[in-house]
């Protein structure tokens, strides 16, 4: 059974054959119009070619960083679930300690405004 790779030589005339010389010129409003007025000058201002910002996560990381990183991402999932639970601890001990210093402010008065006379 003979396919069409068989005969190669055939290949240079199918490619003169199907070669296009029709040029497609989008600036023609008739040919290509803006479905949405101001499309086309709002999308060139907000491509990602134009925007230079570095997102957070393209920042430079510091060596530490670096290293929790690689340090997190070498836990096993229970050890994982471990050390959320624990920062998720420290944080509302940290918070309990807030709430007992801010109710020690009120009481000294620390956060009421002196009025001056």
């Amino acid at each position: 059974m003979a396919t069409p790779l068989d005969n190669i030589e055939s290949f240079p005339e199918l490619d003169t054959n199907l070669l296009s010389n029709e040029t497609l010129d989008r600036s023609s409003p008739e040919l290509w119009p803006e479905k949405i007025p101001g499309v086309d000058e709002f999308a060139a201002l907000k491509s990602p070619a134009t925007e230079t910002a570095k997102k957070p996560w393209e920042a430079e990381l510091a060596k530490n960083d670096i290293n929790m990183l690689n340090e997190l991402g070498s836990l096993t999932t229970n050890e994982l679930m471990k050390k959320v639970k624990g920062l998720q601890n420290v944080a509302y001990q940290l918070g309990l300690e807030e709430a007992h210093e801010m109710t020690r402010g009120r009481y000294l008065k620390i956060f009421s405004g002196s009025k001056r006379e």
